[in-house]
Formats: C-alpha cells, sequence, structure tokens
C-alpha cells in the first residue's frame, strides 16, 4: 500500500479504532501493519452510535454502506440497524462553477434550460439537486459531484480487500459471506452512480402503474439525461407524513394509508419490481389525493423463483407443519452448510404454533418479520439480499401506514396480493408448466445416466482402469441403473403431481373449488398415463458393444 490508499487504509482503521472497535480491526490483521497509536473510544455513546459516528466521519461510500445495513436485520440485532437508519446523505453543497462544468460536458450547459436555480434543494455524498425548468415544465436536475466515481472505487477495492482478510481470520466472516455482502454492496452502489440505472427504474415504475391515474411517477426528461445527470419531472404537494397539512386539504389518511401501502404492495406480488425505501420524504399526496412517488436509487427485484419460495414458507407456517415450514426455510436460505436444522426446527416450532390457523388478513405481520429475522441471525443464516430489502420495506410500509393511521394494519392490505399469488403459484396452467418442467429435466437426467454409464463401459473396455469386470455383470448393473432412474422420475413427477393438486385444492375458496374434483381426475389420469409409459420403457434392456467375455 502506497499514497492516498495507504492513507485511506489509515483513516479508516484509526476511525474504527478510536469509536471502539479495535477488536473487528484486529481480526483483520491490520494494526500492526499500520502502526496506529491506541486511543479509547469515548463512553458517551452506545456501542451502534459510534457505528453511526464512524461511518459519517469516513464519507459518502461508508455512509451508503451504514444505510445498506440498516435493511439487513438478519445481520445485525434491531438496536443498531435503528441507528444507522439515522444515516443522512448530505454533505457540503458543491460550487455552482463545478455543477455548470459538468452540465456543459453532459449536455451542452444550463443554456438547455429556460431557467436553472443555482441554490441547490439538496446536496448528497453522490449528487446535488436543482430546480429548473424546461420548455415550460418544472423539472429537478441531479448532477453527480465530481471525483465521486473514482473515491467511491477506491473505498470499495479496500472494503473487498478487508472482507477478504476479515474472512480468512474470523470464522463468523465466513459465516456471513462477508466477500459477499461487499460484492453485493458494490453493485449496489455503482449502479447508484449511474444516473442512467435509476432511469431506466423511473421508466419501468411509470410503466407498471401507466394504468393508475391517482399514482404519479415523475417523467424522465431523456435529452438531459446522461450518467452524469438525471433530469425528472418536479413533482408537487404535500409531504405524506405532513399529518396536520393532509387534515387541513381534507385527505381522508385512512384511505390514503391504504392507497400508499397498496401500491407498494403491487410493486412487490403483481410486478415483482419494488421501491426499496418509502420513506415519508418519497412520497407526496397531490390535492386531488394522487400519490407520487420519486428517489428510484434503491429497488429490489422478487423473481418467480423467490416468490414461490415466500409462498412455499407461508403456506405451511399457517398450516401448522413444522417439518414443510423448517425445509421452506433451509430453502429460503439457500441451504447452507453446517446449518444446526435441529435447532432451526426446534426455534420455528413457537413461531408455527403461534401462526396455525391464523387467517392471512390477521397476520401480524411486523411480529412475524422480526421473528424470522432473529431465526436467520441467530443460526448464523444469509436471506437474498432482494429478501432483506424486502423485508425491510414491509416494516418500513407498515410503520408509513401506522404514521397516517395508528389502527392501520398492513397484514389487511397485503392478503389479498399474496392470496392471489398463492393462487396463480397453484393455478393449473402454473402447476402444468411446474410439471412440464421438473418432467424434462428429470427426463434429461434419466437419459443421461445410462449414457454415463455406457461412456464408463467403453473406458473400461479401453484399459482406462485397473479393474476387471465380467461384460454380463457390467450389462445387468446398467439395465438395472435405468430402471431404477426410470422409477425415480415417476416417483418424482408424481410427487410433484400430488403437491400441486394438493396445494390448490388447499388453498382454493369460493369458485376455485369446482376446479378440485377435475384436478383429481386429471391428475390420476395423468399418473396412470405416466406410470405405464416408464413401466413399459423400463422393460426395454440397453445395448451394450461387447468385444469379448471381459473387459478390462
Amino acid at each position: 500500500m502506497v499514497g492516498p490508499r495507504r492513507d485511506r487504509y489509515r483513516e479508516i482503521v484509526e476511525t474504527l479504532t478510536i469509536h471502539g472497535f479495535g477488536a473487528a480491526i484486529g481480526s483483520m490483521g491490520l494494526p500492526g501493519r499500520l502502526r496506529l497509536p491506541g486511543r479509547p473510544h469515548s463512553p458517551a455513546h452506545s456501542r451502534p452510535e459510534h457505528l453511526r459516528l464512524a461511518l459519517e466521519e469516513l464519507g459518502p461510500t461508508f455512509v451508503k454502506l451504514g444505510q445498506l445495513l440498516s435493511t439487513r436485520s438478519d445481520l445485525l440485532p434491531p438496536e443498531y440497524t435503528a441507528e444507522l437508519a439515522k444515516l443522512q446523505d448530505a454533505a457540503a453543497p458543491v460550487p455552482i462553477e463545478a455543477i455548470l462544468e459538468t452540465l456543459g460536458e453532459e449536455i451542452g450547459g444550463p443554456e438547455l434550460f429556460d431557467d436553472f436555480d443555482p441554490a441547490p434543494l439538496a446536496s448528497a455524498s453522490i449528487g446535488q439537486a436543482h430546480a429548473a425548468t424546461l420548455a415550460g415544465l418544472p423539472v429537478v436536475v441531479k448532477i453527480r459531484r465530481p471525483g465521486a466515481v473514482e473515491t467511491v472505487q477506491m473505498d470499495l477495492e479496500i472494503l473487498h480487500n478487508l472482507a477478504a482478510t476479515t474472512t480468512r481470520h474470523w470464522q463468523a466472516a465466513r459465516s456471513y459471506d462477508v466477500v459477499g455482502l461487499v460484492r453485493d454492496f458494490a453493485s449496489t452502489l455503482r449502479a447508484e452512480l449511474d444516473y442512467l440505472a435509476e432511469a431506466n427504474n423511473a421508466e419501468r415504475f411509470a410503466a407498471n402503474f401507466a394504468d393508475d391515474p391517482r399514482v404519479q411517477i415523475p417523467a424522465v426528461i431523456c435529452e438531459a439525461t446522461t450518467s452524469r445527470v438525471l433530469t425528472l419531472e418536479r413533482v408537487g404537494g404535500l409531504k405524506i407524513d405532513d399529518l396536520d397539512g393532509l387534515d387541513a386539504a381534507g385527505i381522508d389518511r385512512r384511505e390514503l394509508a391504504v392507497r400508499a401501502t397498496g401500491v407498494l404492495c403491487q410493486m412487490v406480488f403483481e410486478d415483482g419490481f419494488f421501491h426499496a425505501d418509502p420513506h415519508p420524504g418519497n412520497f407526496f399526496v397531490g390535492p386531488d389525493g394522487t400519490l407520487a412517488v420519486i428517489d428510484f436509487g434503491m429497488v429490489g427485484e422478487l423473481d418467480d423463483t423467490l416468490r414461490s419460495q415466500l409462498v412455499a414458507l407461508l403456506i405451511p407456517l399457517l398450516r401448522g407443519d413444522l417439518d414443510r415450514t423448517t425445509e421452506a426455510m433451509l430453502d429460503l436460505v439457500g441451504n447452507p452448510p453446517g446449518v444446526d436444522k435441529v435447532g432451526l426446527r426446534q426455534g420455528l416450532q413457537p413461531l408455527v404454533d403461534q401462526l396455525t390457523g391464523v387467517p392471512l388478513a390477521d397476520l401480524a405481520l411486523t411480529g412475524l418479520i422480526t421473528d424470522v429475522l432473529s431465526l436467520v441471525r441467530q443460526h448464523q443464516l444469509r436471506l437474498p439480499t432482494n429478501l432483506a430489502l424486502l423485508f425491510k420495506m414491509l416494516l418500513m410500509a407498515e410503520g408509513l401506514g401506522r404514521r397516517l393511521d395508528p389502527q392501520f394494519q398492513l397484514s389487511n392490505v397485503l392478503a389479498p396480493y399474496a392470496a392471489r399469488l398463492a393462487v396463480r403459484r397453484h393455478s393449473p396452467d402454473e402447476i402444468l408448466d411446474r410439471l412440464v418442467q421438473v418432467a424434462r429435466d428429470l427426463a434429461d437426467a434419466g437419459a443421461h445416466t445410462p449414457r454415463t454409464l455406457r461412456s464408463l463401459a467403453d473406458v473400461l473396455e479401453r484399459g482406462g482402469f485397473d479393474v476387471s469386470v465380467r461384460a454380463n455383470d457390467l450389462q445387468q448393473a446398467l439395465k438395472d441403473a435405468d430402471r431404477i432412474s426410470n422409477r425415480v422420475i415417476a416417483g418424482l413427477i408424481a410427487a410433484a403431481l400430488i403437491d400441486g393438486v394438493g396445494h390448490i385444492v388447499a388453498t382454493n375458496q369460493g369458485k376455485g373449488r369446482a376446479l378440485q374434483g377435475p384436478l383429481v381426475i386429471a391428475g390420476a389420469g395423468a399418473l396412470g398415463a405416466l406410470g405405464t409409459y416408464l413401466a413399459r420403457g423400463s422393460l426395454r434392456g440397453i445395448p451394450l458393444r461387447r468385444r469379448g467375455p471381459t473387459a478390462s
């Protein structure tokens, strides 16, 4: 380490040491190399407060890191996430000369606008926002701070090196995959540095809500947007947490709470693409009740696999099936090696007992998420990044709703969306799609297993190994393997059919119950046809080339 990089290492280590995190520094193996003076931290603050103060002192990259960690309740206890949530992404304003220089390099200068206010609306660690007007339209112009990319890039490289060193010295770092966490953070922060990514997010949200006139997503002004400059339509209205203003305007706060959180639920359960930072400052309410959403730098995605895993966890949890709840929980965290499955099952027992038979609309969502996150931390599991963002977003959404209406319960809003998702997952078309995919995968595996064994037979015949095998015995073994693979395929596909039909029967209500009889009949017919087909196939032998009575 030489020059600025070594100085930055020293600054990071010294700041953390001063704030009482010397033990963590020791696990990285750095103090000896950097020869830092030991200075005790002030006892006037709690450990979480010291962590927040240290990150603030270390600047933009570490403030962003702290903000991201505030969403990771699976990694940090509540007192830490609550403290880190206080981190404010504020910075000294960039001189207007530097702002105008960037505008000149990117879009030809401020002359593109009818007017451009030199006083910033806000100044953050990554960029600075200014009010302007373009062709009569009020807009907000965000300009990336000069040197931000270079500063963040150096810090990210240092963080990666520290994570790798810590992993070699500390078992807990390996358990939590600290290197992977830093990699995810780096990807998120680099995307935030590129304003084209945020513009794409805004356009995607606008498309998803194009048919809802009561939701406003600011339009992206493409001719004034680049990777360093983002120009968006400027929205007006009351901040959603301005309770006195809402009351004075005659806005029904109870209805607004349901509508605002309903927008977030649609993002998650209908669109699979959600705003991951729904704090009150990112919502405005127009005079007609229109809800405007801003700031699209932090987003999350919920793909089909993750949605299915969530449903697979929720259904057995509410049914009281402890074994399947445990299996679903392990699937959700990627079945990491070395996990204490017995301990996890025991930890889930009180949760299952408490929630068995509870209607989805009556579910205490905050308590459920908190308990799940506590189990995840206790067993040193790691949630997928998008799932951690989702849990944090849901907690923030409930907080937003209760700020507007103290009696608000997010589960009442969430229940219809989650139920529709469950029904879609277990609809006949979805079951058929999954069954076809499973059949293809298993059939491919069944086809390749005998082929692999034949290749092994060829190797043996060519004398690839010093082993003696009777060709007749090998042929019989191959026949047995083929027959077994067919039976495995039949059993697994049958299990998929039974499981799928069972879920649709258990979850469908109302009109859906009319499908139960036909589904059972269709399932039984499919199983019969499948069994007949594979039974006939299993009777066919596998031809094997022979070169003599033995192969060696």
